[in-house]
């Protein structure tokens, strides 16, 4: 891994641990705990009172861009594989749709994350979900052994998304579909904010272009690829709100309008498949 790849994930592993510790995206020193709350970024971004009232509490912490398990057709007896699974919210939703014959996997490289999604596990009494640490660009996943993959803003954080990619195509079973809510780029960011350490926790600096995100997808092999839908995030509500705002306001001292840097990131619901395989010739 090259230096700044390096760096770049440490500060994310760093700025996650802190959001774990704390229970939620933002301490209430901030609008966080306005409308930037938990419950309301969740409402926002496409999950229901009832979604968000079925898992325990401490389990929403307000990160996602998305409702990934919403749109991706979970089927009972399936095994799903989160990537990112934070403190397990879309975990433990994707738990009830595949039911007890099925199982969850989710993947995060956070051992804070890790063990709060480990302890809301316990408390909410699922044995079909298990926490695996690992990183997603190198799964702790054997070949083919999931039917789908989940991701909730969380390949945005990646410094080598075309790994992500392949990862996921390598575990997933033939005729395996990927869902993934995630952030990207409608044009360029300001240099100030690209170089932003502190916004690349934020899921600000991470993001790449539309066309280029799409094209890792394609490259890894998956085909049928659609973007089922694009709209526009506010940047109070990204991964750290506390983060966000120092971003605006080292924005405003170099005179760069806030609303241009939200105008330039997009949130986007992309659904792909891994082609099954042929049958062979007799």
């Amino acid at each position: 891994m090259r230096k700044k790849e390096k760096r770049l994930k440490e500060a994310v592993k760093k700025g996650y641990s802190e959001i774990a510790r704390k229970g939620s995206s933002c301490g209430c020193s901030s609008s966080c705990c306005g409308q930037g709350k938990a419950e309301s970024i969740s409402k926002t971004i496409g999950y229901t009172d009832k979604e968000m009232k079925a898992v325990p509490d401490g389990a929403n912490l307000g990160l996602g861009c998305g409702n990934p398990v919403a749109l991706a057709s979970l089927k009972k007896g399936e095994t799903v594989l989160d990537l990112g699974s934070g403190a397990g919210f879309d975990a433990f939703l994707a738990a009830a749709k595949v039911g007890k014959t099925g199982k969850i996997i989710g993947v995060d490289m956070t051992p804070a994350m890790l063990e709060r999604a480990r302890r809301n596990a316990a408390r909410g009494g699922y044995t079909n979900v298990e926490f695996r640490k690992g990183e997603i660009e190198d799964l702790p996943v054997e070949d083919g052994a999931v039917d789908a993959i989940i991701s909730n803003c969380v390949i945005n954080l990646s410094p080598d998304k075309q790994s992500v990619f392949k990862e996921a195509f390598r575990v997933l079973r033939p005729g395996g579909r990927l869902m993934v809510s995630d952030l990207v780029l409608i044009k360029a960011l300001p240099v100030s904010v690209k170089r932003s350490v502190e916004a690349y926790v934020g899921c600000l600096a991470g993001a790449v272009k539309k066309p280029a995100y799409v094209s890792f997808i394609k490259k890894a092999g998956f085909k049928n690829i659609n973007i089922l839908s694009q709209d526009h995030y506010p940047v109070e509500a990204m991964a750290n709100d506390a983060t966000a705002q120092a971003v605006i306001s080292g924005a405003k001292k170099k005179r760069i309008d806030p609303r241009a840097i939200e105008r330039s990131v997009v949130s986007v619901k992309i659904h792909a498949i891994k082609p099954a395989k042929k049958a062979g010739k007799i």
